[in-house]
């Protein structure tokens, strides 16, 4: 898939389009689930395909809304000015060889796909009331002419796919019917007979690669197909299509085998953790299941109440998606960066327009869902949205999606949802989110299973570290972290939780197609207790020209993290490094740093390593414990980069006007070629000076072993204790009989235990705890007790995937 397909389609509207099962509005729909019309007979109404392709339109252009509404007003005015730049610069000439300058020549498949894109934004503003090219007959018919160019030049049954397949069966065929039904009436026969026969060589069906076709689509692709072929299905009248596109979905042909509505146990789509994966290896919530959560939505708003509707009882998996897939990664109506893969690298498709894509595609589904689940998710949306004033959804919202958004938070009867808090460990994707009331931190883990990178077509260029447990760190003060030109700035070796060697490394992905990186470590995970303790480890190895080696551990509680490291060793004659801190402090950032209670420069430039510092502190961040007094470096620095540097695509706009931004940045140095080194520190999310000082100086949890062979720490307050293990060993006075995570609290006279595998290597692991119980209370059937005065559990951690195992005794 080409890099620019996700900023393409959020531009225009095509991904998670909010639609109406109104053929006139969007907003009369958006209070609730819409019933089934009846006939007067009694018998259930069928919708036509006129119904359905105004439907389509409303999914384009948002239907009938208030124009003196200012948002609505806003969203018009900024169509019309996007619409106005590309109508100023179309070629019309007789002689063109392209449609745009800066898209020649147009026999490119990356040329003529964003072509077809940039016709499909005029012809929504020739749609749309309010434009100024709105319902002009010239405008009207030099779309009809410059579709017919694009068709007689490059893209017709007779050309063969070159470069990026994606262009040739998803991109371009999907604008090019959004095209048509937009212009329907003003299309000759001939000129439409002629799209379909286009669509009908390269997007034929949903199920195969057209350029491949024993590869069976999967995930976002085949949603992507599924809408193409409806849309197809609908012009041309063709029942069978149509049917197609619904069956698809289910995956009919193959018998459910990649149905979207299923949970997946390999490759692409939704596990039952909440885990969602494209590429077969890639944690992609936050776009690809973006992309596939909308275009489910779409098709079954589309198709509702006709023949062609889609029954499948199975829909549950893409309704249970929405809270157990998505409502834990997005922080305040932003798509965490740990589940975006390489559109990290994409300049105009950052955290919070992907966000806003998933908002929209949630609103979307709702319209349709039983009212137990959308009711839920309207409450969940309205929270997002009213949090969300750094980048406020209307700025990045089409008229479809500002129309259910606005219905929602104009509803008094919806009351904004609390942020979401928990701790989720998605082990099928090797992420680890955990948020609390304040703030949330996401863990991006790696492994044999998961990728740490993927990079392609030119994106993602400076990924190397971004899967080696770098730790994000959210406020709701701060909303901008991640997406105030973090990318292009940030040194790319020095992201936050990662241990580095700081060898000099090449540019990823210059080549045309993407590719992966997945390192040969086992351990990648960790383990939950009650849904609000967690603790969870990451075994680095070195790629291919390091022999750096390290275990890392991290210990989420109510109001801290805690971060281990151990036998960190290498032998390749460079510094090692570990990044406890990497702050965006925006373009003028002088926020106040703390060491031990000292106020330190704030100047540019400026840097000191402290030999035995014990705490720091960051205004506006949180404070930094080091319960090993620690030789700490901090640096402030103005750093200044290019999108094209990260990305060389051509979804990165202009990409070359400089991006400069200042960084507070804090580690610890192990030394060259370290042995056996190690590290701790504290991280106090959202903690005052004060409170800072008063933990380095109370120590309310404990850190009883940081080795090679286990890493624990104690929170005495909540009877908590928490171990990872690397192999059989004890620590803490639990026993483990192979790698683990066990986490065991004490409360009155129960004792929960939860344990996993994070390493998915072992059949069955025994637990011996230092607490004497009589019986259990609640356990899952995968754990046994052998009582004693050292119990004994015994846990079948085989074919569990990493996932938690809890038993509570008394």
């Amino acid at each position: 898939m080409h890099l620019s397909r996700r900023t393409l389609l959020a531009a225009t509207g095509a991904t998670a389009a909010v639609a109406a099962t109104s053929a006139t509005t969007l907003v009369a729909m958006a209070g609730a689930a819409q019933a089934q019309p009846v006939a007067a007979d009694g018998a259930a109404a069928t919708v036509g395909v006129d119904a359905l392709l105004q439907r389509a339109e409303a999914l384009l252009t948002g239907g009938a809304f208030d124009a003196s509404d200012a948002d609505f007003a806003a969203a018009v005015a900024a169509l019309d000015t996007t619409a106005k730049g590309l109508w100023d610069t179309l070629d019309r000439s007789a002689g063109r060889t392209a449609l745009w300058p800066d898209l020649s020549p147009v026999t490119d498949p990356g040329n003529f796909g964003q072509s077809y894109t940039r016709l499909r934004t005029l012809a929504i503003a020739w749609a749309t009331p309010g434009t100024s090219l709105a319902g002009r007959a010239e405008a009207a018919d030099t779309l009809v002419a410059a579709l017919r160019f694009a068709h007689d030049t490059a893209y017709n049954p007779a050309k063969r796919e070159t470069g990026n397949w994606w262009f040739w069966e998803i991109g371009a065929p999907r604008a090019l019917m959004d095209c048509a039904v937009l212009l329907r009436d003003r299309l000759p026969t001939t000129d439409l007979t002629a799209y379909l026969a286009v669509v009908d060589r390269f997007c034929p069906d949903a199920d195969r690669r057209t350029n491949s076709p024993t590869f069976a689509e999967t995930g976002a692709n085949r949603t992507d197909k599924a809408v193409i072929v409806a849309l197809r299905g609908l012009l041309g009248q063709d029942a069978a299509k149509l049917a197609s596109a619904r069956d698809a979905l289910s995956d009919v042909r193959d018998s459910g085998r990649n149905s979207l509505f299923r949970y997946t146990s390999s490759g692409d789509g939704f596990y039952q953790d909440g885990s969602f994966v494209q590429h077969d290896v890639v944690a992609y919530t936050g776009t690809y299941g973006t992309v596939l959560l909308g275009g489910a939505a779409y098709l079954l708003s589309l198709l509702a109440d006709s023949e062609w509707a889609v029954a499948d009882p199975n829909v549950s998996v893409m309704y249970e998606a929405v809270e157990r897939s998505f409502a834990p990664v997005v922080f305040d109506g932003l798509m965490m960066d740990a589940v975006r893969g390489r559109a990290i690298s994409r300049e105009r498709a950052g955290d919070h327009r992907d966000g806003a894509a998933a908002v929209a595609a949630i609103l979307l589904l709702a319209t349709g869902a039983p009212a137990a689940y959308a009711d839920r998710w309207r409450e969940l949306v309205k929270g997002w949205l009213t949090r969300n004033r750094s980048t406020p959804f209307a700025a990045l919202a089409t008229l479809p999606q500002l129309a259910l958004a606005k219905a929602v938070l104009n509803d008094r009867n919806i009351h904004p949802g609390p942020r979401t808090t928990g701790h989720f460990v998605f082990a099928d994707m090797d992420r680890v989110v955990h948020c609390q009331a304040r703030w949330a931190c996401t863990l991006s883990l790696s492994s044999k299973r998961i990728s740490a990178y993927e990079a392609g077509n030119g994106e993602n260029l400076h990924g190397w570290y971004t899967g080696d447990g770098m730790t994000y760190l959210y406020d709701g003060d701060d909303l901008g972290q991640f997406n105030d030109g973090f990318w292009p700035t940030v040194d790319p070796y020095r992201l936050p939780g990662t241990t580095v060697d700081t060898r000099e490394r090449t540019d990823l992905g210059t080549g045309a197609g993407t590719s992966t990186y997945r390192p040969t470590n086992a351990v990648a995970g960790g383990a939950v207790l009650h849904d609000r303790y967690g603790a969870a480890a990451m075994e680095l190895i070195g790629p291919a020209g390091t022999t750096l080696r390290t275990r890392k551990s991290w210990f989420l509680l109510d109001n801290a993290v805690i971060a281990l490291g151990a036998g960190i060793s290498s032998s390749d004659g460079r510094t090692v490094e570990t990044i406890v801190e990497n702050r965006n402090l925006g373009p003028d950032g002088t926020q106040r740093l703390l060491v031990d209670g000292v106020r330190q420069p704030a100047e540019q430039g400026w840097t000191e390593e402290f030999g035995h510092a014990r705490w720091a502190h960051v205004d506006g961040v949180g404070g930094y414990v080091f319960p090993d007094p620690t030789a700490l470096h901090a640096l402030r620095e103005e750093r200044t980069g290019t999108w094209r540097a990260i990305n060389t695509g051509a979804d990165t706009g202009g990409g070359v006007d400089p991006v400069t931004r200042r960084y507070l940045t804090l580690w610890v140095d192990h030394g060259v070629s370290p042995t056996g080194a190690g590290y701790s520190y504290v991280l106090l999310p959202g903690a005052s000076a004060a409170a800072t000082a008063v933990w380095s100086h109370s120590r309310p949890v404990r850190i009883v072993a940081n080795d090679a062979t286990a890493q624990a720490v104690e929170a005495r307050r909540q009877g908590l204790t928490a171990v990872n293990f690397w192999g059989a060993g004890s620590a803490a006075g639990i026993t483990a009989s192979g790698p683990a995570s066990v986490l065991v609290q004490r409360r009155g006279q129960e004792l929960a235990v939860a344990v996993a595998d994070p390493s998915r290597t072992l059949t069955s692991l025994t637990v011996e705890l230092p607490f004497r119980v009589s019986r259990v209370v609640t356990a899952d059937d995968t754990v046994s007790l052998a009582p004693g005065r050292r119990p004994v559990l015994t846990v079948a951690v085989g074919g569990s995937r990493g996932h938690t195992h809890s038993v509570v005794l008394s």
